[in-house]
């Protein structure tokens, strides 16, 4: 046999069958704060939170509401809304090729999921922002989830909570995404002046025009701890105000010492504080 020849299949054989880095499967998850390589299912049990340094990775809407709800509780509504594209926008990309990437990504048609689901009993309406899709940014479809659950609220007389993960207003529908700002803060004061619960929830990051509407309207306002929450960023602000910014600043905790929010409370804790705070509401608004 030709040795060469057979060197040269064994090596054509090997190339064929090695896996690509990318398609390689990993069990493994490195913290992005304190570098900690950990077994991925470690992280999945304690809630996506990193067993070393307490650091609250990202998660996505799916699983937030695993989460939060009581197992087989939640019921979704207007799953089938999906954006349009009033203004035929283009930058690098048109918009509704940027829509039909998040679609694929996600598996959904907007950045909100929102539903109806007991909390340790308790019902409650929900809106959960997933940060996948297009960065959470606030659209037209974003803003009339959020007015409908407000509505549902008022009509079964449940609260709402809301739990925001977004960059802000959406660029490619301009005004369009604006006005949403507006549009779900006059709604949320028809649910104050029905004196119903509104409770936000502040996940890494919520800025832009989300922190500047809904976000800081709640009766209570938490956010998890070291999420990142403000409205422009710090190069900017920088920038603008010519000086160096006080360490920690725009996260969580910066904000409770400051006394804009009103708890920092921990992911695997917020089950059971957001069940605490509806019952103490419902208690009051069955007093009154």
């Amino acid at each position: 046999m030709d040795l060469k020849n057979l060197f040269s299949k064994i090596s054509f054989d090997n190339k064929e069958q090695q896996a690509t880095k990318k398609d390689a499967p990993t069990h493994w998850i490195k913290c992005p704060e304190c570098s900690s390589l950990m077994f991925f299912k470690e992280v999945e049990n304690q809630n996506n939170i990193c067993p070393k340094c307490n650091f609250h990775m990202r998660i996505g809407a799916k699983r937030r509401i695993e989460i939060l709800a009581d197992s087989d509780s939640f019921v979704e509504y207007d799953a089938d809304l999906r954006p349009i594209d009033p203004l035929k926008f283009v930058d690098k990309k048109s918009y509704k090729k940027r829509v039909d990437e998040a679609e694929k990504k996600t598996g959904r048609t907007s950045a909100v999921v929102s539903g109806e689901c007991n909390i340790n009993g308790i019902p409650v309406q929900i809106v959960v922002f997933d940060f996948a899709f297009m960065g959470g940014s606030l659209g037209s479809v974003e803003g009339e989830k959020i007015v409908r659950a407000v509505n549902r609220a008022m009509e079964k007389h449940q609260g709402l909570i809301i739990v925001s993960a977004s960059g802000g207003a959406r660029m490619q529908e301009s005004t369009f995404s604006l006005m949403q700002m507006a549009k779900t803060s006059a709604a949320l004061k028809k649910m104050d002046q029905a004196k119903l619960p509104y409770i936000s929830v502040l996940t890494d990051p919520t800025m832009g025009g989300v922190s500047a509407s809904f976000a800081f309207l709640g009766d209570i306002i938490m956010a998890e701890p070291g999420a990142l929450v403000g409205f422009a960023g710090q190069r900017v602000i920088k920038q603008t105000i010519g000086a160096d910014l006080p360490e920690g600043f725009q996260r969580a905790e910066f904000l409770l010492e400051k006394g804009s929010i009103d708890m920092v409370v921990n992911r695997s804790d917020m089950k059971k504080t957001l069940s605490d705070l509806l019952t103490m509401f419902y208690k009051n608004i069955s007093a009154s």
